[in-house]
């Protein structure tokens, strides 16, 4: 006994640290579920992929040329650009057709989503004759919108190396005509001879005039020599890797004017200085736009590699353009990482949508989260409900991404909310993984980012990340779903989600117009991916396609029918109109028209609410909120059976100054 207490005298130390330890990693771990409760939440879905269309040539590249000083990490310098979008652009009615970088080729294509029928040929959409170099330009996103108000799908395509094309839709003896490449003109949006090195871009009206303006998220600073093979000089990384403010400039682009029919055209004014001050000049990957205290005017949410992200409450009016900063507030218990605002994390994907079904929107941000390699967290951020207090600076959100089951994965980029068996809760599905290869350089990556800050800036002092090296390890995409305790479980494995790289940008659209939403996923030098809805919904839908009128002469009471938009109601996407849902049980669903958030993944401009279980002939209360084509603020409710139903957003029932 003696010698047993002098054995426990000599190693109190120790023995009181397992101690503490032991109870802390326990609490440390997540949850697990157990195969047959996975099985039971994986029974409610069911997708089928389907290869995304190819651009023509050869498809086995796996990096770009980059500058010299950056060769010796030209793996991580090229490990973005795959994109995807979702939307309607030959105007069918359906948002079945898919434009995507795909990034062996540095290719925009576009064509029908598999499945959908031979409606046209897939094509590639280039911007000559504008300026454009292949050895030093690369496409790096796809934002589809009716950029010059004409009624017809206009496509935004962001580089690096140059500032975005925006693609016009032309339109010619009244009708639009087959989509094919001849049917577009290429329009510059900003000066001419710039160098941009875009990540993201999204539409709002942000001064609420009635138009949609551009929020353009570069990375690298402008006027850069990235992907310049042959230019001297050296250039310059983040300098840190939790406050870098060195990045690319955030470009506020006003609309200004616009002209449709055979020559159609688009301007817009670049905003000077508008966001500078508040966080302008981050590493940003996604940029999202949404209405959080009402007003109609969309706050801006700025992810950003490398730091801190930026909420910016919108004070705006037409022509005037005015931004506040926006953070949460940290308690004891709140590590000051996880509060809205005052992150170090790499910001790489947002959304927005109604996480734990209290009637609020909440906001999804993906960042790193890797077992065993770089551990930060994911952010799922609540929504309060205190609005007052965005007027104090105050972000009304706090972090609960552990106790939902969201805070880890992998490697996270784009990620999407969406209702995908219409239990009238979302599913989060998300882009995971950064480079793929067969040497493991987590090591080195790690020395790299526990280095001094100092030696950041200059790529000479980083480790080799070349084809062949592996950071990553080969991630699942996620599909998480609540359980019935409201803790988010990935069933991605018990789905058969095997994308055949990393991937980066997700879109979700309801193809077919069955009430069954979709997914394509785009994949870093992979093939890309769509993912058909065949599940057995849990319950019904409502769609909404929120149109505002082409012809501003033209007034009248709002106009809704069931089905989707046609010749008889036709318009463009209604961007940032807001829609209230009332259940007959007392619960509500919110949701916005999205102007493209996130990282590089675009849904289409359709609202889609799962219902969950209705009575038959059930009639819903539906409250529309909107700015007209003026900027004027007008609501208006009304009944709607579930199902998909067009809605031409004209009514002067009711405007509020």
């Amino acid at each position: 006994m003696t010698t047993l207490g002098s054995i426990l005298r000599g190693h109190a130390a120790r023995l009181t640290a397992l101690a503490i330890i032991l109870p802390l990693y326990g609490l440390a771990r997540q949850p697990e579920s157990s195969g047959t409760e996975l099985s039971r939440l994986a029974g409610r879905f069911r997708f089928v992929r389907r290869p995304l269309p190819e651009p023509p040539g050869d498809l086995s590249r796996i990096v770009r040329p980059v500058h010299p000083s950056l060769k010796r990490i030209e793996s991580w310098i090229s490990s973005v650009g795959a994109s995807v979008a979702l939307n309607d652009l030959d105007g069918d009615g359906l948002p079945n057709d898919v434009a995507y970088v795909d990034t062996r080729a540095d290719r925009v294509v576009i064509g029908p989503a598999p499945g959908t029928g031979g409606r046209f040929e897939p094509f590639v959409l280039g911007p000559e004759p504008l300026r454009h170099d292949p050895a030093t330009m690369a496409p790096m996103g796809c934002l589809p919108g009716d950029l010059n108000e004409d009624g017809l799908m206009d496509i935004l395509v962001y580089y690096w190396g140059r500032p975005p094309v925006a693609f016009l839709r032309k339109h010619e003896g009244g009708q639009a005509g087959r989509l094919a490449r001849t049917g577009y003109v290429a329009r510059e949006i900003a000066p001419e001879g710039g160098r941009w090195f875009t990540n993201s871009a999204t539409l709002a009206d942000l001064d609420g005039d009635g138009h949609a303006d551009l929020i353009v998220g570069n990375y690298f600073p402008d006027d850069a020599h990235v992907l310049d093979a042959r230019a001297g000089g050296v250039e310059e990384m983040q300098h840190s890797m939790s406050r870098a403010d060195n990045g690319g400039r955030k470009h506020l682009l006003r609309w200004v004017d616009a002209v449709g029919g055979p020559e159609p055209t688009v301007r817009f004014a670049d905003v000077e200085g508008a966001l500078d001050d508040l966080g302008g000049y981050g590493w940003t990957l996604a940029v999202g736009a949404a209405d959080l205290d009402g007003d109609l005017l969309p706050e801006i949410y700025l992810a950003n590699d490398f730091g801190p992200d930026r909420l910016l409450h919108n004070r705006s009016r037409p022509g005037e353009f005015r931004f506040s900063l926006l953070e949460g507030r940290r308690t004891l218990a709140t590590p000051s990482s996880k509060v809205l605002g005052r992150d170090s994390f790499k910001g790489m994907g947002v959304d927005f949508g109604d996480l734990n079904g209290d009637g609020i929107l909440d906001i999804f941000v993906s960042n790193i989260a890797a077992d065993y390699a770089l551990e930060e967290s994911h952010f799922a951020f609540l929504g309060t409900g205190e609005l007052g207090r965005m007027g104090e600076g105050v972000a009304p959100f706090h972090d609960e991404s552990e106790r939902l089951g969201l805070s880890r994965s992998s490697w996270g980029w784009d990620a999407k909310l969406a209702d995908f068996d219409n239990d009238g809760g979302p599913e989060v599905i998300q882009a995971l993984g950064f480079v793929r290869g067969t040497v493991d350089r987590w090591p080195e990556l790690q020395e790299l980012a526990m280095g001094n800050d100092v030696f950041l800036q200059d790529p000479r002092n980083w480790p080799r990340f070349q084809p062949g090296d592996d950071l990553c390890g080969h991630p699942r995409n996620l599909f998480a779903v609540r359980d019935g305790g409201g803790r988010y479980r990935d069933i991605a494995s018990s789905l058969g989600l095997e994308e055949p790289g990393v991937s980066r940008g997700i879109a979700v659209a309801d193809i077919d117009g069955d009430g069954r939403l979709e997914f394509a996923v785009a994949n870093q030098w992979a093939p890309s991916s769509l993912y058909v809805n065949e599940g057995s919904p849990a319950g019904a839908f409502l769609g909404l396609h929120l149109l505002l009128p082409v012809d501003r002469s033209r007034d009248g009471p709002t106009r809704s029918r069931p089905g989707h938009p046609g010749v008889d109601i036709s318009g463009r996407p209604a961007l940032g109109a807001a829609a209230l849902v009332e259940l007959p049980d007392g619960r509500t669903l919110r949701g916005q028209v999205d102007g493209g958030n996130g990282h590089s993944g675009k849904r289409s401009s359709d609202l889609h609410f799962g219902l969950g279980p209705l009575t038959p002939g059930s009639v819903l209360r539906v409250e529309l909120s909107w700015r007209d084509s003026e900027g004027r603020v007008r609501r208006e409710t009304l009944q709607l059976a579930p199902g998909w139903h067009s809605v031409l957003l004209r009514g002067p029932q009711r405007v509020v100054d």
